[in-house]
């Protein structure tokens, strides 16, 4: 009796796993979600605050580029006047102003790195109110037409998509951040 039992819990167990992973089969066959899509760099460029981040940057960008010439020329006026008189200069006059010309030019060098940095920053924190509002809009619009999910389709990260079970939402985005 007990191997009967055995056999027929056996044959059952099949089934029964077979009864249960159909189902979950045939609802990824069956799509019923639907999908977004937008372009990021056309939504973030179409923002009115886009143009003036943008001009705000250009102008920090243009300062830190004066003062490296500025910068750049006041080494060039003392390395001319070092090579014009090195001839005449006492070795300990020489030396002092080899060090001060090393220590000038490594002061430039550390200022274009800094100042590169401080770009990058710059651009970082104007850029940061731009894409929370992005953001934002892109969860509010999902919500509103009932999206599973939204994709960025900038750089080539999504190679296809099937436009019949997508929304195109970047016009709601533009017009949304407007």
């Amino acid at each position: 009796m007990k191997k009967l039992l055995l056999y027929v819990f056996l044959a059952l167990v099949p089934c029964v796993a077979s009864a249960q992973i159909q189902p979950s089969v045939s609802n990824v066959s069956a799509p019923s979600q639907r999908f977004g899509y937008f372009s990021y760099q056309t939504v973030l460029q179409s923002m009115p605050a886009y143009a003036k981040t943008r001009s705000n940057l250009s102008d920090l960008s243009n300062k830190y580029d004066a003062e490296m010439k500025r910068v750049e020329e006041e080494f060039n006026n003392k390395y001319e006047e070092f090579l014009e008189g090195q001839r005449d200069f006492a070795p300990s006059i020489l030396e002092k102003r080899q060090a001060e010309l090393r220590d000038l030019m490594e002061k430039n060098i550390a200022f274009r790195e800094q100042s590169k940095r401080l770009l990058k920053q710059a651009e970082q924190n104007a850029m940061a109110p731009l894409k929370a509002s992005i953001a934002a809009a892109v969860s509010k619009i999902g919500k509103q037409q009932g999206l599973a999910f939204v994709l960025n389709t900038d750089n080539d990260a999504v190679p296809y998509i099937d436009t019949s079970l997508g929304i195109d939402i970047t016009a709601a985005l533009e017009s949304a951040l407007q």
